[in-house]
Parts: structure tokens; sequence; C-alpha cells
């Protein structure tokens, strides 16, 4: 005949072991490297943001800048003031 299985139970495990976390598992000296790091990352990628939008800006600028007169007449039609 068959075996019965028994049925699966946990270990339970100690509060002190279920709320070690990775700070506490590094030393400062790592934890600080990798916190100077995420900071650089954070500072580079604001940094390429700022770019992209100032050469959007200067693009944009540069395209109307080089508009034929039918193209700006076409885009802003009678907003122009009247004399």
């Amino acid at each position: 005949m068959a075996k019965k299985k028994k049925p699966f139970t946990s270990v339970k495990k100690s509060k002190s072991e279920d709320t070690l976390t990775l700070q506490d598992q590094l030393n400062g000296d790592v934890l600080a490297k990798l916190k100077a790091a995420k900071k650089n990352l954070v500072e580079e990628e604001q940094a390429k943001e700022e770019e992209r939008q100032a050469r959007l800006a200067f693009e944009r600028k540069q395209r109307e800048k080089n508009m034929s007169f039918e193209e700006l007449l076409e885009k802003y039609g009678d907003q122009g003031s009247k004399f």
C-alpha cells in the first residue's frame, strides 16, 4: 500500500531573525559606498534630463526661427494685434 504523507509544517523563526535586514548584514563602509553611488546616479540622471530639456527648447527655437512666412501664418494666424 501507499505510504501516507505527513502534512508540511513550517519552522517558526524567532523575531530577531525575521527582522534581519540587508542593512544589518552589511557593514557601515559598504553601505556608505552604496548610498554614495546611488546619489551619484540620481545626480547624473537629473543632469541628463536637464540637458535633454535644454536641447529640446533650443531645437524648438531653431525650428521657429527657420520657419517661412507661410508656416508662421498657418501657426499663428490672426492672433497678432491690429493697429
